[in-house]
């Protein structure tokens, strides 16, 4: 059942604020209460049920005004423990508490139009129509106020409108968006308990950032990290970025584009083989066949179990003299466009390689890769410089090149923020990766890294995919 408005207590005002995971007050005219938990769906639970006391103490339901890191929103509580949510953050401005000591708001002339029947809990419709009302009891005069409206004169006859042409009409029928409830955040923890509350700006931006990297593609895709100074994050870089897409559902291959060792087997798992680019080369030719199936590829790729992403090795043999050449390039491209929607190439060092500058040739989205460290970022942009000096295509590849900064040490938040800043002006989206021990050393697990890390690196494969 609905909560009854015209029986809510307006006064004394009622918010509450969550100051964190682990505290929160609530603040009653000018009394105020905190509260501390072992989480913040506990510290919630313990501010809502005093809430749902103070109403029970007045046998009627309350407004109250509810403030944390996504937003501003209103819910409506009754003595029974009912929750509804009134108003959204869209309505912030207008919904800032009473102060303590002032006098209640007095009803209008047209307080009549929230008489009619509320919509049912948490359903969508109540936080538009009471914006709506809201918005008509300030641009609406009072209804004794109002001039008496001017006699209608009747028009003279006038000649049909003439018909339009069928082939020019558009669809009658109305184009709905509706929205999923909230997944996350306090709104998500209380829909666990049977409310449908709309998600948070902080929701949004992410589920838009979802649909980015969830986009299939007409046509295979090619990504290059590059820097030319080594120990700019290039392999961590690759292989987030290929988690991220091929967990949103994407057909992905992270590829060791190194013209002799690279560092891309070390930090991912290793298949039930040994096989490398080099083997692929061998087969190229029953690969590209018209009787290849699309399973046979995966005698030469290592699949990556948990993030569902397969991984093309570089050459490992520490005794071995062979060195990619540019039409060898063109050949694993051939072979990875044929199997994989999207392909991320991570590079070598030497951007005077045969090998460096046929993967930029094919390379539809450059993603530029560097630490905190001064002469990764320094290498940063002169691989950027000299694409840009290059030709045509590459510098324009080079403007709409995306970089991405990582933490190299735990407190580098402003250091890395500068050098974002630095390379904003030349560039397409910078976005800067926190430190997070997971992406140290070793096999990355996308699924191990901290929920920040998490969403800071959704949110660079997004800027990822707005190129392609």
């Amino acid at each position: 059942m609905a909560i009854d408005k015209s029986r809510i207590r307006e006064f004394p005002p009622i918010s509450i604020t969550i100051s964190g995971q682990d505290g929160g007050e609530l603040l009653i005219g000018a009394t105020r209460q905190a509260v501390t938990g072992a989480s913040e769906l506990e510290v919630r639970r313990e501010l809502l049920g005093l809430v749902v006391a103070h109403a029970r103490t007045g046998g009627s339901p309350v407004r109250v005004t509810t403030r944390d890191e996504e937003g501003i929103g209103v819910l409506l509580v009754s003595p029974e423990g009912e929750i509804e949510e009134e108003h959204s953050e869209a309505l912030a401005e207008a919904l800032e508490p009473v102060p303590a000591g002032a006098e209640p708001p007095r009803p209008t002339a047209t307080a009549h139009r929230d008489e009619r029947p509320a919509a049912r809990p948490g359903a969508q419709d109540e936080a538009a129509d009471s914006f709506e009302r809201i918005v008509k009891d300030l641009e609406e005069p009072a209804a004794e106020t109002a001039e008496p409206a001017a006699p209608v004169l009747a028009k003279p006859a006038e000649e049909p409108p003439s018909r339009k042409p069928l082939r020019d009409s558009q669809s009658f029928l109305a184009v709905q968006d509706h929205i999923e409830p909230a997944r996350k955040g306090w709104r998500g923890r209380l829909n666990a308990f049977g409310l449908s509350l709309a998600p948070g700006a902080a929701e949004l931006a992410e589920r838009a950032d979802e649909h980015l990297v969830s986009r299939i593609y007409s046509g295979p895709r090619t990504i290059a990290v590059v820097n030319q100074k080594g120990g700019a994050s290039k392999t961590p870089t690759t292989v987030c970025l290929a988690a991220v897409f091929s967990r949103a559902g994407g057909s992905v291959l992270a590829w060791d584009n190194n013209e002799t060792t690279g560092s891309l087997p070390w930090r991912v798992e290793r298949g039930d083989h040994d096989s490398s680019a080099l083997h692929v080369l061998e087969r190229a030719s029953r690969l590209l066949s018209d009787t290849a199936r699309s399973a046979d590829i995966n005698a030469f790729v290592h699949r990556q179990t948990a993030d569902r992403y397969d991984a093309l090795f570089s050459d490992q043999d520490i005794d071995g003299e062979h060195e990619i050449t540019a039409d060898e390039v063109d050949v694993l491209h051939a072979v990875a466009s044929k199997y994989f929607n999207l392909i991320l190439m991570d590079s070598g060092n030497n951007h005077r390689a045969a090998n460096w500058r046929r993967m930029i040739a094919h390379t539809d989205q450059l993603v530029v890769s560097t630490t905190t460290v001064e002469d990764r970022v320094e290498g940063a942009r002169l691989t950027l410089k000299g694409l840009a000096g290059r030709d045509e295509r590459t510098a324009q590849l080079a403007a709409d090149a995306v970089v991405i900064v990582s933490q190299e040490q735990p407190g580098h938040e402003k250091l890395a923020q500068a050098h974002a800043e630095k390379f904003s002006p030349y560039v397409r989206e910078v976005h800067v990766i926190p430190f997070d021990p997971a992406l140290k050393d070793g096999v990355i697990h996308f699924g191990a890294l901290r929920p920040g890390t998490r969403r800071a690196w959704l949110a660079a494969a997004a800027a990822v995919a707005k190129g392609l």
